[in-house]
């Protein structure tokens, strides 16, 4: 499958990018890491915290932009449950 021209980056995060993800029927996406990206907007851009918590998912995670849309790979919350585990 070659890749789509539609996978969108996000400029300015090339630190955070993981690598692409696809799945049946869907081009192939670019995927960056949450952490990363909060790490850049702190560092970066001088925000604290909680300010950059509220511009990733205000201004980046709730931006849709098509099928190109990239995705944001976050850590395993503890609260989370996991079903099926793999030795």
């Amino acid at each position: 499958m070659s890749d789509s021209p539609q996978k969108l980056q996000l400029p300015g995060f090339e630190k955070a990018l993981l690598g692409k993800a696809e799945r049946c029927g869907f081009g192939p996406v670019y995927v960056y890491s949450a952490a990363a990206v909060l790490n850049i907007l702190m560092q970066r851009d001088g925000m604290n915290a909680d300010e950059a918590l509220e511009f990733y998912e205000f201004n980046i995670l709730g931006a849709y932009m098509g099928e190109g849309t990239p995705l944001f790979l976050s850590d395993v919350w503890e609260d989370d449950e996991l079903t099926d585990e793999i030795d």
